[in-house]
Order: structure tokens, then sequence, then C-alpha cells
């Protein structure tokens, strides 16, 4: 833990003091070294926490509460244009750099600047964010809930309920029982999928899936081929949809193998950059088995937000039951830690109160 610089929101940005941040394996992945982040940086993109102050030409105002999001659409790019949001050119190549919209950040330390990470740095007692990655939200709304809609159970949520259009009565499988493919989980149960069906290596978390409501579990059986097995035999045939959360090779290609004529395999886990993927050539065809990739859950977080809510408000989507850890955010390490060996289904920092 140490002191930084905060500078004050400019045009188009917000300062939010956070209350909660939860922990994703993308910034295990940063701070491994996995995946290229410009350093030295503050980690941490699932927030909420309420506006403390706005910057010129801001619509929002102080004191309302937020969920905030790390893709901040541009809303005038070719994908944009098309209704693809969550691809804009814009804001995916802003990313990369490690500043916010326009390319500079406001973190600093002794003069020396600190980079964002994905425009939001929740790892912190507060942050400036583009004006766009905030989506207001009731203040009845728990904080720890809404900072894990930002990022784990939109990302599993939408890939459900955007991107394969999953139906009631569709068969479903989740490989990879953390926290996105639980939220995927929650998501195909509360569109009235049936089966539903949980994979993963992890004894502990196919409990955690069976207490969440998955009609059957099956343990990795160590390769991809005797693990579609299982699922098609707990599913009568194989399933509509097999929803990928992992990142892993072999998981993708169980997943394509458990689906049914017309089926498809939903990729939602990151891949190492050097990953191939082979698959049955002849079955794509012949049977109309598919691969769709899913970034983000296909969301637009300013309408799927409310309604993912809505329904936890409801009781339909349990997002709290996800919570393993809660830490202080001084145990941010610790937190790292319990998602590298797989122990955390998703945890979630506290700051300490504001002074």
């Amino acid at each position: 833990m140490t002191e930084l610089e905060l500078a004050a929101p400019g045009a188009g940005e917000v300062l939010v003091r956070l209350h909660a941040s939860g922990v994703c394996h993308s910034d295990l992945n940063a701070a491994d070294g996995t995946s290229e982040t410009r350093c030295p940086a503050v980690l941490g993109h699932e927030g909420a926490g309420v506006v403390e102050a706005v910057g010129p030409g801001g619509r929002l105002t102080p004191g309302t509460h937020v969920a905030l999001s790390w893709m901040p659409s541009c809303g005038q790019c070719e994908e944009c244009v098309r209704g693809l949001t969550h691809l804009c050119q814009v804001a995916w190549k802003a990313m990369g750099h490690g500043g916010l919209l326009d390319g500079t950040p406001r973190l600093s330390r002794n003069g020396t600047a600190v980079y964002h990470y994905s425009f939001l740095s929740t790892f912190a007692t507060a942050a400036v964010v583009p004006e766009r990655c905030c989506i207001p939200i009731p203040d009845t709304v728990p904080f720890e809930v809404a900072a894990l809609v930002g990022c784990a159970v939109a990302t599993g949520v939408g890939a459900v309920w955007n991107t394969a259009s999953v139906r009631p009565g569709d068969r479903v499988a989740i490989f990879g029982c953390g926290g996105v493919g639980l939220s995927a989980l929650l998501g195909a149960l509360a569109i009235g999928a049936t089966p539903v069906v949980a994979v993963d290596l992890s004894a502990a978390k196919l409990k955690a899936a069976a207490g969440l409501g998955a009609s059957a579990t099956v343990r990795w059986a160590g390769d991809a081929e005797s693990t579609a097995e299982a699922v098609r035999a707990a599913t009568s045939g194989g399933v509509d949809y097999a929803i990928e959360a992992t990142g892993r090779p072999d998981a993708m290609l169980a997943a394509f193998l458990s689906t049914r004529p017309r089926g498809a395999a939903v990729l939602i886990g990151i891949g190492r950059a050097d990953a191939v993927l082979q698959l049955p050539a002849i079955q794509i065809p012949r049977a109309e088995r598919r691969i769709l990739g899913s970034a983000y859950g296909s969301v637009r977080p300013e309408r799927d937000f409310p309604v993912i809510l809505q329904l936890y408000a409801s009781g339909r989507l349990p997002l709290d039951r996800l919570i393993s850890h809660r830490l202080p955010l001084q145990s941010a390490q610790q937190a790292l830690d319990l998602v590298r060996d797989g122990t955390a289904v998703r945890a979630v920092l506290t700051p300490p109160p504001s002074p």
C-alpha cells in the first residue's frame, strides 16, 4: 500500500469514492505478466462507489451511486454504429496505453506517472474514471454486488443472454466454475435453461455450482474427449450451448465436443497469446456445430446492468452468493493469491472509510 497523487477529473471524467472492488483473474494476469500491462499501475477493474466530483460538462451529480464498467464505448466508431459497443475500437485501442481516454493518466507518485488498468484502477480508495464508465445504480444495491456486475457477472450472464441468446428449455453446460462461470450458470438458470451442467476439475467448485442450482456436475475426466462424453451422458445427448470460461484449449475442445447438432461452444475465457484450438472439422458442417466468441458478455452496460440488478433484487440472480472472500484493501496481495490457487470464487476488497 502506498499513497499516490490523484488529479482532479477533467472534461468527461468523474471522481468516484470506491466502496468495493472485485478481484478478477485478469488482475492476476497483469500482476504475473501473462497480459502485457504498462507499469507502474494500479490494478482492479471491478468497482462500485459514490460519485464525489464531476469534471466540466459532466451529467452525473455528486452522491450518485455507480457501478463501474471498463468499456467506455465512444458511440461513433464502426463497431459502435453497428450496435456492438462492447467491441468499441476506440476504447480497446485506448485501454492499452494506461491512461484515460485522452491518453494521459490522473495518477502519479512524486511527479512520475502511474498508470490506470482498464480505465478504472479500483484497488484504491478513489479513482478518476471516464464518465461513460459510470452506470447509476439504486442506493439499495450493495456495493460489493454492484462491483461484481462490472465484469465477472456481466461477462458470464451476458454470454448466456446476449452472445448465445439461450432460451427456456435449452440445454447448457458450464466449463469452469470460477466467478465468471458461476455467473453464467446463474444466468442460464434465470432464463429457464434445463438441464444446466457444471464442469470443473475442483470438487469444491462443483459443490458450489450444485449449491447454486446446477442440475448435475461433471468432474474433469483428464482429457477433452472423456469429459465431453460425460457431459453428453448427463444431458441425454449433448447441450445446445457449452459456455467455456477457463481459456484453456482442452476445455474449449471439450465444450465443442459436448454440444449436440446445431449446438454452440461459447468461448469466454482468455487464452494465452500462443494458444491454438484444434477442432474436428467434419463435425462443423455436417452437424452445424458452431464456435461463438464472447467479449464482455456482449453487454451494453447502460442496458444490461440495471436488468441484472433488478433480477438480483427479486431473488432470481443471487449474486451475493458468488462472494467467497471479503478482505480489506490492504490484503489485495492475499486476494490475488486466493485467485491464483483457485480458492476464491470471488474475492471483494473493501477500502478503509474516507477521512
